[in-house]
């Protein structure tokens, strides 16, 4: 069994399983052996001319890689003439191979694509459903890719061509902070498996729930001075959709009537407000489906939503906004072989609102041997940690309410004396956090029409708004 089980593992990691169904082996057998791999290996230009041995070497490369400064592997690295392209999607790394010299761009936006129709298939995108599903997921990447070459990446069109049906995974075992929990708070919640389902996929009694998700979902960037003052500040958003309406009826979509698009003297995507708005995007860009018609006018966006889940309107804004928190870092020596951090954290955004998944890194000197760590009185929720490979501070908290504010006191213990530069070789102190239904922007839907319905029932329609932290930092 020993050198079958190697045989399916390389399988598994390179071709997705693809040619060891033919083992007649058991899918329980085969899910034991895959038991503890966690990425999905993509091949570009799998035509003979890379190794089998690929899918090992890039595994031993991530897990250890070292390079100077550098504590985790780049996008993109060369080991023996063979080009390795990786994104990590919700804790998944999805990679392509190639010999040849292609566009970064062009590889990335495949895999994030790739990854979004699968996602659409299985419903839900984690370790467990690729295992169970990955008779369907080869299908899948059979037909996007053929011979190396891109064919389809539309969720729509690849139903023509697909015929196994999914196994659903259990909403109910997905983690309470995961991309289906993370809407769930406010005053109108949705059913748990809305998020989940698959887009081919039917309910019990061979029914069609129906139902239309309009996320807009904003990633800040910001960066603090020293003082506190923000010195860069940036909005990323997409407003993303994922129908679930039978027939593919016209969908109109109402964004704020004072909005904005464009800044400076000339027009920016092809727009530019005669007046200014309370709401100032720098930039934006459409899906294909979309009719601009009455933009202009009412700033009301028409289509008709293709299957699976698609950004209708990416943006960018730069206009100045109220940062959700605000950090203040402080680095004082305390003897010659002795400092103090002080880490303030507060939440500037109303007490009904609650972010999650917090976590704040501080790097320290690298001559720091010990750190103690001293939390509020009664804190909950609240780890820390010292990770003495990269010498870095970490601070994670769960949950944290609008309006409070949280302190973290360590004391450190270096193996030499700092002369006078411990705030120099300290820092900068990063945080990352996820906000549901809270957006910065204050762009908003304000009705989202069905234009024609098909059946009796009248279908759902769920908006959500979450922010998310891109690159937020603060200088000591």
């Amino acid at each position: 069994m020993s050198a079958l089980t190697t045989s399916i593992k390389q399988y598994a990691k390179g071709h997705v399983l693809g040619d060891a169904i033919s083992q007649n082996l058991s899918i329980g057998d085969i899910c034991q052996i895959l038991s503890g791999y966690c990425y999905l290996i993509v091949f570009i230009a799998d035509r003979g001319e890379v190794p089998k041995g690929s899918s090992e070497i890039f595994f031993r490369k991530v897990k250890f890689w070292e390079d100077g400064e550098m504590q985790e592997a780049p996008p993109v690295f060369n080991v023996d003439g063979v080009n390795y392209f990786h994104v990590k999607v919700v804790g998944l790394l999805f990679v392509a191979t190639t010999r040849i010299n292609i566009s970064p761009s062009f590889v990335f936006e495949l895999l994030q694509r790739i990854a979004r129709v699968i996602k659409d298939y299985l419903g839900i995108l984690n370790e467990d459903s690729l295992r169970k599903n990955f008779v369907l997921v080869y299908e899948l990447l059979d037909e996007v890719i053929d011979f190396g070459y891109v064919q389809t990446t539309s969720t729509e069109l690849l139903k023509s061509y697909i015929f196994n049906e999914p196994l659903v995974i259990d909403a109910a075992r997905l983690s309470p902070l995961g991309p289906a929990a993370i809407f769930s708070q406010g005053s109108k919640r949705m059913p748990g498996i809305a998020v989940t389902k698959s887009v081919v996929a039917t309910e019990p009694g061979g029914r069609r729930r129906e139902e239309i998700f309009v996320d807009i979902i904003e990633k800040i960037s910001i960066t603090f001075s020293s003082s506190g003052y923000i010195l860069t500040s940036e909005i990323d958003g997409t407003i993303q959709m994922k129908s679930y309406l039978t027939g593919n009826p016209e969908i109109r979509l109402a964004l704020n009537e004072d909005l904005s698009i464009g800044r400076g003297q000339g027009p920016v995507s092809g727009y530019r407000s005669s007046s200014g708005g309370a709401v100032i995007l720098d930039d934006c860009n459409f899906h294909e489906s979309v009719r601009l018609d009455n933009f202009d006018t009412n700033r009301t966006l028409s289509l008709i939503p293709p299957d699976g889940e698609f950004p209708v309107m990416n943006y960018r804004m730069t206009q100045a906004f109220k940062a959700p928190f605000r950090i203040n870092a402080l680095i004082e020596e305390a003897g010659s072989l002795k400092a103090e951090v002080l880490l303030k954290l507060s939440a500037e955004f109303a007490s009904s609102i609650t972010a999650n998944t917090i976590k704040v890194q501080m790097p320290l000197p690298k001559y720091t041997t010990r750190v103690s760590f001293e939390l509020e009185p009664g804190s909950t929720g609240q780890t820390t940690d010292f990770r003495e490979a990269n010498k870095k501070l970490e601070w994670s908290l769960k949950k944290i309410n609008g309006g409070s504010e949280h302190t973290l006191r360590a004391k450190l213990t270096f193996s030499q004396e700092s002369h006078g530069n411990i705030s120099k070789e300290s820092g900068p102190v990063s945080m990352t956090f996820t906000i549901p239904m809270y957006n910065v922007s204050q762009l908003q839907v304000k009705y989202l029409q069905i234009v024609k319905k098909f059946g009796t029932h009248e279908p759902y329609r769920w908006v959500r708004y979450v922010t998310q932290a891109n690159s937020y930092v603060a200088r000591i």
